[in-house]
């Protein structure tokens, strides 16, 4: 089928969930993919911050073959080899003890919700279940984490939303403190806020949050869904700010594209899940586990999170350099290769003069481009990108 033909058929029979930019892509290598044309895209956006190892990366591609003519799946009722390994490399390289393992970053955060709850409860009485999460903060589609997300765009026609959440600004230890009663059971908070536009902490609020968490005897989540797994030039962002969470969740990059979340915990915090408590049909099985390890494998031996420190201040720097340039560029902010740049503009169009160029970016927010290609990316790459970008922002 042509390309028009593809996207009309889509059309017909996907529920338009997405607005999705003009394209069919058909096949994927490192930082490139291509579409049913056969033109040729620099990939910015890797699956939104997912294939970090980049596209159909040889070492994951193996593996999964090789788990593919051994085992696919077998229920959790058994035990399985590749589950046990990678459980045991995550606890390895973490502050946890446990793992569960699910299927995405939506199922991963549910798992935190509930697990935070059902700790509370057992160590509470019972009255212990609200969680305070953060303005700008994105935790998912699913009705509760949905209602975690504490940006009323996303609750629209969902109602009545789950109760048990509220809300308060990110980057205010004060309000948060103010804003914690007998109630409250857990603190949910992104290290970076990546879909409302790549939003740092200011100095010291994690630790600050960490240590309200401490003081109030509550439970901290760290949803380290788009900023773990090697994004910020560690192999976890909070590692940059010194704390170490109760409760994390991961997943995008964790699977390098092969659907795959977990949850990571101390001993005490997971003794809460017990047999019957929690549960995920696909979660944990053996393709997964083996995309999984070789993902993290590469993390570790392969100097990625080296070339993702060298190669992303080399990205922002080039961007920055385009601020001096391009009066419509607020601020290029970023850690690693998360990178955002605040425009003054809405940013959908050049994401579309970009596309038109060869070049894939997207906006997380209206007027805010952000960044989140491989982490094997090179500088090379990084020059034809800025290239591409200096000539859309031109018009």
């Amino acid at each position: 089928m042509k390309t028009e033909e593809l996207m009309t058929q889509s059309d017909k029979n996907i529920i338009g969930t997405y607005r999705r930019q003009p394209v069919v892509l058909v096949k994927g290598s490192g930082a490139r993919v291509w579409d049913s044309d056969g033109k040729e895209y620099l990939d910015f956006v890797a699956g939104i911050a997912v294939c970090s190892l980049g596209h159909s990366n040889p070492k994951v591609v193996a593996a999964l073959q090789r788990q593919a003519e051994l085992l696919t799946h077998v229920s959790n009722l058994y035990y399985t080899e590749p589950q046990i390994r990678l459980a045991g490399m995550l606890v390895e390289n973490s502050f946890a003890d446990k793992v569960f393992f699910c299927n995405s970053g939506a199922e991963a955060n549910e798992a935190a919700i509930k697990l935070a709850r059902k700790y509370a409860y057992d160590n509470s009485k019972g009255d212990r279940y609200e969680i305070i999460t953060m303005r700008g903060s994105f935790h998912g589609r699913t009705l509760a984490a949905i209602t975690a997300t504490a940006q009323e765009k996303f609750h629209v026609g969902f109602a009545p939303l789950p109760k048990g959440f509220r809300y308060v600004p990110f980057n205010d230890v004060k309000v948060l403190e103010k804003a914690i009663r007998k109630k409250t059971c857990a603190v949910m908070v992104e290290p970076i806020q990546g879909e409302s536009g790549v939003q740092m902490p200011s100095p010291g609020y994690l630790k600050g949050v960490r240590q309200i968490c401490h003081d109030k005897g509550i439970l901290l989540i760290l949803d380290e869904v788009q900023t773990g797994m090697g994004r910020t030039g560690k192999l976890f962002a909070h590692e940059h700010f010194g704390i170490k969470p109760d409760i994390m969740t991961l997943a995008k990059a964790l699977g390098n594209g092969y659907p795959l979340g977990a949850l990571l915990t101390t001993d005490q915090v997971a003794s809460a899940f017990g047999p019957g408590t929690h549960a995920s049909t696909f979660g944990g099985n053996p393709l997964g586990m083996a995309a999984g390890i070789a993902v993290l494998r590469a993390l570790l031996e392969d100097g990625v999170m080296d070339n993702c420190r060298e190669v992303g201040a080399y990205l922002r720097e080039r961007l920055s350099d385009l601020k001096k340039k391009h009066f419509t560029i607020q601020e290029v902010r970023g850690m690693g290769l998360m990178v955002g740049m605040d425009l003054t503009i809405d940013g959908a169009a050049i994401v579309r003069r970009c596309l038109e160029r060869g070049l894939l970016i997207n906006n997380a927010g209206e007027h805010i481009l952000r960044f989140v290609p491989p982490l094997t990316i090179s500088k090379e790459d990084v020059d034809r990108a800025v290239e591409i970008l200096d000539e859309a922002l031109e018009g």
